[in-house]
């Protein structure tokens, strides 16, 4: 694996940038680094929190231009559990698949169970994040208290906080690394 300021990333769904920052604040250079974004409004307000040498790319995601194996790192974060169209999720899994490079990998957070209060996301469980990619995940990890859960016991103690986070069935997101079999990382890759 190259050095991280050396990793191409493409972040799909890239918001306001947040993550982005994460990355650049972990090493990745900033040159290296793309967002995909689809509402106009957060694609600029990405544009001017961002250094200049970080490229947005305004619109669906599906439709991103660059290059096929561009990307050392596409990562999204909780972008799938907005999609409730299966076919929507699929188009968009292939185009982000086909944007890895060989022996790069798909990063994703994402939640795995339905919010009873919000009809316009659907957890994706990891049978669904297993059957969107050509090759299964090489790790999965529980992460995330589950937010109501969460809300409540930080009030009353963030003691029960950590205790609870112990427990993985109230962890209701996934954090996974899918990689994609072949050798991206060679001399002048």
């Amino acid at each position: 694996m190259p050095p991280m300021q050396d990793l191409k990333l493409l972040e799909i769904g890239c918001g306001h940038g947040s993550d982005l920052r994460q990355f650049m604040e972990w090493g990745m250079s900033s040159c290296n680094i793309a967002g995909s974004e689809l509402l106009p409004e957060r694609a600029a307000a990405t544009r001017d929190a961002l250094p200049d040498d970080v490229r947005i790319l305004e619109g669906d995601a599906r439709k991103i231009t660059e290059p096929d194996e561009s990307f050392d790192v596409v990562f999204c974060s909780t972008v799938f559990t907005s999609i409730l169209d299966d076919r929507f999720q699929e188009q968009l899994a292939d185009r982000m698949w086909r944007l890895v490079r060989p022996g790069g990998a798909i990063l994703w957070y994402d939640f795995t169970v339905d919010n009873p209060r919000n009809p316009d996301v659907r957890g994706v469980p990891v049978k669904r994040v297993r059957e969107l990619f050509p090759a299964p995940p090489e790790h999965v990890f529980r992460v995330t208290l589950a937010p109501p859960v969460e809300r409540l016991v930080c009030g009353m103690s963030p003691r029960m906080y950590d205790l609870l986070n112990l427990l993985p069935f109230l962890r209701t997101h996934v954090i996974a690394w899918i990689p994609r079999p072949g050798h991206a990382f060679t001399e002048g890759a």
